[in-house]
């Protein structure tokens, strides 16, 4: 038997106990059951068209326990560019740290090992300096060697994963330095597993972003591009023990490292997200990366439903173009570096129902939405509790509305049908959410 188990919005999870008898592939009952688990029918828009199945009809020979960046990389197909292609049905658990920079021999690599030779940071803080260079791009032979370093990056650390796949992390499981780049790969499943810091060797420095500039980094813990069908379940997502805030500062800005923690775009959709801790992160969701008017209208649509966002900053999501529905999240925010929580961006139709927001010293309702160019929401049923006041009901909208200009409009134009399970009330959300969201929740 697997533990004690409670369905709740369509998923299956354990309440800690028992896993169940191991097989002789060492897999616990439930971790084999989890590895065969299709998205439930109406959980979220990644239950839309032909729904969420990942790798559940995968063969014996194509179901994998890999403990290193090797063995991860030959799951999925063998060769890392290319993998994205390979749409063998396949399962794939993770047990220990993989670690994205870990070389074929099982030495971990530093950033001087992936360094393009014409590249180093004391050159380009000093050939970029502003009080000297300016404020435009840097560019010249540096610039391009930090550009072929981070092309060395890439390689190594970002992992590219095909269509018809299930990543599911054993008890403690850890994608460590690396991107898990779902691209061009529709029908993937992704559940239990930490990702912890994946930070970038060499961001780079953008004199115009903003009015001081700001340092820009290249790679997400986990990226949807181009690829529909995503349902990413009870993970958990941090910078571990590499925070931003403990990073210097250069030419009078924080030196960022690290970027999204999972972001959708590149005209991705149908994604549903459940159950996933986001901590102490700073850019947490991107859902959409342009502002341009093309191909991504009628694109980005997704669900996100029992998430805890704690103390993080930004992005929770920031959203553009794309039906999102934003229900049953819960929000512990910390007043220190907090930007703004939902972001209503171009042509975005964000519906937020029965949310919960904690709000640290010095947040007030207001400052929970931010207008990136959009212009609507439907939002109800939310709650916010300010400091130590009691918990109360709020309109997202009318807090927004009444301290800034323009307004923004109360109907985003669609009602949300994809569903499982009731909606719960606002009130109950951090109790169920902080109980079963992030990994170490499911029966393995």
């Amino acid at each position: 038997m697997v533990g004690s188990l409670l369905a709740v919005s369509g998923a299956l999870v354990a309440a800690p106990a028992t896993a169940g008898t191991h097989g002789k592939d060492g897999l616990s009952r439930g971790a084999r059951l989890l590895g065969r688990q299709a998205l439930p029918a109406g959980d979220g828009w990644a239950a839309a068209g032909p729904g969420t199945t990942g790798g559940s009809a995968a063969t014996p020979e194509q179901v994998h326990v890999v403990g290193t960046r090797t063995e991860l990389v030959d799951a999925l197909g063998g060769d890392n560019a290319t993998n994205r292609s390979n749409a063998t049905p396949k399962i794939i658990y993770v047990k220990g740290s993989v670690d994205g920079f870990e070389d074929a021999d099982g030495r971990l690599l530093d950033c001087a090992d992936l360094a393009d030779p014409g590249y180093s940071l004391d050159a380009y803080l000093t050939a970029y300096d502003p009080v000297s260079w300016g404020r435009v791009a840097p560019s010249g032979p540096l610039e391009e060697a930090r550009v072929r370093s981070v092309a060395n990056q890439t390689r190594q650390t970002q992992i590219n994963v095909g269509p018809n796949t299930t990543i599911v992390g054993l008890r403690g499981a850890t994608l460590a330095g690396l991107t898990l780049m779902v691209d061009t790969a529709n029908n993937v499943i992704v559940r239990n597993l930490t990702f912890a810091d994946a930070r970038d060797c060499f961001p780079a420095w953008s004199p115009t972003d903003g009015e001081a500039g700001n340092w820009n980094s290249q790679f997400d813990l986990m990226s949807v591009r181009r690829s529909e069908n995503v349902w990413v379940d009870h993970n958990t997502f941090t910078d571990g023990d590499n925070p931003d805030s403990g990073l210097p500062v250069y030419f009078g800005r924080p030196y960022m490292v690290h970027d999204g923690s999972l972001d959708i775009t590149h005209t991705a959709s149908r994604v549903t997200a459940s159950y996933n801790r986001f901590v102490a992160r700073d850019k947490v969701m991107l859902i959409g990366s342009s502002n341009t008017v093309g191909p991504d209208v009628g694109r980005l649509n997704v669900t996100l439903h029992h998430n805890l966002f704690d103390g993080t900053m930004q992005r929770l999501p920031r959203v553009r173009f794309g039906q999102v529905d934003i229900y049953n999240n819960a929000y512990q925010l910390a007043g220190d570096g907090f930007g703004y929580a939902i972001g209503i961006g171009v042509q975005s139709a964000v519906h937020a129902e029965n949310n919960h927001f904690t709000l640290g010293s010095g947040i007030t309702a207001a400052e929970l939405l931010y207008d990136w160019g959009g212009t609507v929401l439907t939002e109800r049923g939310n709650w916010v509790r300010e400091g130590r006041k009691p918990a109360r009901p709020v309109s997202l909208l009318a807090a927004y509305n009444a301290e800034h200009d323009p307004d923004l409009g109360g109907d985003a134009g669609w009602t949300p049908t994809l569903r499982a399970g009731p909606v719960l009330p606002a009130p109950l959300v951090p109790l169920v959410v902080q109980a079963l969201a992030g990994a170490g929740r499911l029966p393995v």
